[in-house]
């Protein structure tokens, strides 16, 4: 749990240091000026586009760009209702994070070594690596994805106030006070050690070389054998590198990262030690032999999906509530026929559902724009409903056994 406990940390500081680069400060106001401010809806559905696209590249991304590019796009478009534009911003995180290419359960079964394969104590949850190629490009999952971000793109572009409506938006000393900044660099030093740490050298060379080895890895052993938790945060931390070229830049970007990291390393060894509990006692077994007594093999998957949503209330994290559920849940699979993969992107499923209507996904937004988590969760949750009817239905047609 240590070992996943630093990776996940450090997907959260790539990936906010790539958005507080120069080159993403830029993008977000280029960005801002695409949609017609006098149709209030173009800017809704633009922020709907960018969280639900960011959101499948890496969720740590989304949770920064999604609460970031709501001041920008305000101040672009005066006129769009800054509840909805904040429920849209949602709509990355509650809809394709965990399905997408950082989908921590996902990649957790797919990474070597990992705590359901090679547990501290107790005996493994799985007896094999779970491959990306069959949980998150698996044509039922690439189907699923393409489905939800659809429906919730629409849904968040319905919900805009029509003409006549009140509309909420920010004035405009509200929206200049809350509007990101670059972090200050400190004064050049007039000195070799001066030099050096502000040659933009050392970084792209970094940035290439950590790039590089992941390109090789990729083309030697393939993408589906290459890409787990270590290959995105490599991604991430060498684009940052690369956006940056600056290394007290980086630095300072990563050190403003950590207000948002602090909470994965402090929650994650209690975590730890409830999988421990799950795994190294027979509280494990008796769990899974619950979902059996409840269960059948085919309502399996809808009762995970359920099961998932609910639990996100109180575990709000994808990949330790993973590491929490999956010795029983899987023992529940294995009992009734139900594989492995299905019962893992079930999970990815409800995991993801009640993120639209849970306050601590909503903090950054929050602590961005000043609003209230009541201002924008009633959207929020009518796009919800709408998402676990749809994905109610998509349980009950997975394939068993994938």
């Amino acid at each position: 749990f240590l070992k996943i406990t630093m990776q996940f940390s450090i997907s959260i500081l790539a990936a906010y240091a790539c958005v507080m680069s120069p080159v993403g400060f830029k993008a977000f106001d280029k960005l801002a000026s695409l949609p017609n401010p006098d149709r209030p809806v173009q800017a809704v559905l633009l922020m709907a586009v960018v969280t639900t696209v960011t959101g499948y590249l890496n969720w740590a991304l989304c949770f920064v760009v999604s609460a970031m590019f709501i001041p920008f796009l305000a101040r672009r478009n005066p006129n769009t209702d800054v509840r909805v534009m904040s429920a849209a911003a949602f709509m990355g995180v509650g809809t394709v994070t965990n399905a997408g290419l950082s989908g921590s359960a996902a990649l957790i079964v797919a990474t070597p070594d990992n705590p359901l394969v090679n547990p501290a104590v107790g005996e493994p949850s799985l007896d094999r690596l779970i491959p990306i190629t069959e949980t998150i490009f698996s044509s039922f999952n690439i189907s699923v994805v393409a489905i939800i971000s659809v429906v919730s793109i629409i849904g968040a572009v319905a919900l805009h106030p029509r003409p006549g409506m009140r509309v909420v938006t920010f004035d405009k000393e509200w929206m200049e006070k809350i509007l990101p900044t670059p972090p200050a660099l400190p004064e050049r030093r007039n000195s070799p050690a001066g030099w050096l740490e502000n040659n933009r050298f050392w970084c792209y060379l970094a940035g290439v070389l950590m790039l590089y080895t992941l390109g090789h890895s990729i083309a030697t052993k393939g993408f589906g054998a290459s890409w787990n938790i270590n290959a995105y945060n490599a991604v991430f931390l060498g684009g940052a590198m690369l956006l940056h070229g600056n290394p007290l830049s980086l630095t300072a970007s990563v050190r403003r990262g950590l207000d948002a990291a602090w909470g994965i390393i402090l929650q994650f060894p209690f975590y730890a030690a409830i999988s421990g509990l799950l795994t190294g006692t027979a509280l494990g077994k008796w769990l899974g032999g619950l979902f059996v007594a409840f269960s059948s093999q085919q309502f399996f998957p809808l009762v995970v999906y359920v099961y998932s949503a609910v639990m996100n209330f109180f575990i709000p994290s994808g990949g330790s509530k993973w590491m929490i559920e999956a010795p029983y849940l899987l023992e529940a699979a294995r009992t009734l026929g139900v594989s492995e993969v299905t019962v893992t992107l079930a999970y990815i499923y409800g995991d993801t559902l009640t993120n639209l209507i849970h306050p601590y996904m909503a903090i950054p937004i929050v602590a961005i724009t000043g609003l209230k988590f009541a201002d924008f969760a009633g959207y929020a949750f009518m796009v919800g409903v709408l998402l676990a009817v749809v994905m109610s239905v998509a349980m009950l047609l997975i394939p068993l056994q994938m």
